[in-house]
């Protein structure tokens, strides 16, 4: 039996639900550029910021588990800055 626990990310800048499965020990930075990858994401990773339940993740070096990320959570992957319409 595997560790690893499901997460739905929404990946904004394509709008697109990524479902990762990651063990706890996963950096939310390691989770945050996994979600960009797979969703075709190709500006740093450092443009962008993690939220969970309404709030950003800012330690990103913290893990899953330290911020007590339960099974088929859901958390958001934005940019930092927004992007201006014209």
């Amino acid at each position: 039996m595997s560790d690893e626990i499901p997460v739905r990310v929404r990946v904004l800048e394509a709008w697109e639900d990524i479902v990762l499965h990651v063990a706890p020990p996963t950096r939310i930075g390691d989770l945050k550029r996994q979600a960009l990858d797979a969703a075709r994401v190709t500006e740093p990773a450092t443009h962008f910021l993690v939220k969970f339940r309404g709030a950003e993740l800012r330690d990103e070096s913290r893990s899953v588990a330290d911020e007590r990320v339960p099974p088929d959570a859901a958390l958001i992957v934005l940019r930092r800055r927004r992007v201006p319409v014209r």
